[in-house]
């Protein structure tokens, strides 16, 4: 009933170019058939950064067949990159209709969908859970529905999960066959996929992965820093594509009032402006590879939970972020000389970045036992 009676919204928001290809595969089946495998493992992701993770894993499995499926188009398009066969997960009332007989099913993060579990694993597909984990601000919303996640987690045959308070959490919820591995994302290859020339005699920041009302902190805090600092430039690389455009005017209206130069990375790649917007996908590493300081966008509001501070600290940028990390609270346990402020504190922490060493990543991550552990289950 909810399902026919979002129709009309689901409709509308289809011609979205944020949803253009997800809603129609997730909601009405279009051109996202069943897999044609039925010996593979299926790993199901949400977006770009859980497909992302999913490369070290992979190598280790590259004799067998790969399946994926993912929530977000930013997650469709990272997994299109390995040799495997992508779908979107559909909307789950058509799930029972959609899955086939798998032999191992590996979701990662927090997808906790009751009936891809339930069918999946009526189906005979052993089900895991990969870099697991149940976040401070969401655990008394987990507890209040125990019952519930009892039964989903009752289809569960193994838990990786991120850390020991994690595990715990779990072991509230009735699961079992638990096993402590730390976050996939560590094992992770970064890389940059061009090199591009630093500006000689120019600092660079970029306010990396950034999201509504981030852009505009960091922009205030630029505008102050580089009345001391003239020699440095803003890069401003927003979480999301369909921003470009919203985020592209609000630094003009700061060019215009403060006489600032601005272009848009697109056009040129020069960076010969006191500010840039990367209005590209698949740039942000190739920034942070030449940049001084990164502010990490994702944290400075209280319903996001930050972003990855792996990619920054691994090019050796001075990271600054916001206190609202609670998603990625298991990997700032791995990234040392990190500044959490607050959004009107970025221009501070700037002038403090000069005495700082750069960030920097001293742990790894050991993939044997769930590379076992699949292996394993395929038998």
């Amino acid at each position: 009933m909810l399902f026919i009676v979002a129709l009309p919204l689901l409709v509308l928001l289809s011609f979205k170019k944020k949803y253009k290809e997800s809603i129609p595969a997730r909601f009405f089946l279009v051109k996202n058939p069943p897999f044609k495998s039925v010996d593979g493992v299926w790993f199901h992701v949400c977006s770009l950064g859980e497909a992302r993770a999913l490369g070290p894993i992979f190598k280790e499995l590259e004799d067998v067949q790969k399946l994926i499926t993912t929530i977000t188009h930013t997650g469709q398009a990272e997994a299109q990159k390995y040799d495997a066969e992508v779908r979107y997960l559909p909307y789950e009332l058509f799930l029972p209709f959609w899955i086939k007989r798998e032999k191992v099913l590996v979701v990662l993060e927090a997808e906790f969908w009751y009936m891809l579990f339930k069918v999946a694993s009526a189906r005979g597909a052993k089900v895991i859970l990969l870099n697991a984990r149940i976040s401070d601000k969401s655990v008394e919303k987990y507890m209040k529905f125990a019952w519930f996640y009892k039964k989903l987690l009752a289809n569960v045959e193994m838990l990786f999960v991120q850390s020991e308070v994690d595990k715990n959490r779990f072991l509230a919820l009735g699961a079992k066959n638990i096993e402590v591995v730390g976050n996939i994302k560590l094992a992770g290859e970064i890389k940059k996929s061009k090199a591009y020339t630093k500006p000689k005699n120019v600092e660079l920041i970029v306010a990396g992965s950034t999201h509504p009302s981030e852009e505009e902190a960091a922009l205030k805090a630029f505008v102050a820093y580089k009345e001391k600092n003239p020699n440095s430039r803003l890069i401003i690389v927003p979480r999301h594509p369909e921003r470009f455009s919203a985020v592209y005017e609000l630094m003009q209206e700061y060019a215009n009032e403060h006489q600032l130069t601005l272009e848009k990375f697109s056009q040129t790649q020069l960076l010969e402006s006191d500010m840039i917007l990367v209005d590209m996908m698949g740039e942000l590493n190739n920034i942070y590879a030449i940049s001084d300081i990164a502010v990490l966008g994702g944290a400075f509001r209280d319903d996001i939970g930050g972003h990855n501070p792996l990619e920054p600290a691994y090019f050796g940028c001075k990271i600054i972020t916001g206190k609202h990390f609670f998603h990625q609270k298991e990997l700032f346990k791995y990234v040392h000389h990190v500044q959490y402020i607050e959004s009107d504190e970025i221009a501070q922490a700037l002038e403090k970045a000069k005495d700082l060493p750069p960030s920097m990543v001293e742990e790894k991550i050991n993939l044997e036992p769930v590379i076992q552990k699949i292996r394993e289950f395929m038998n």
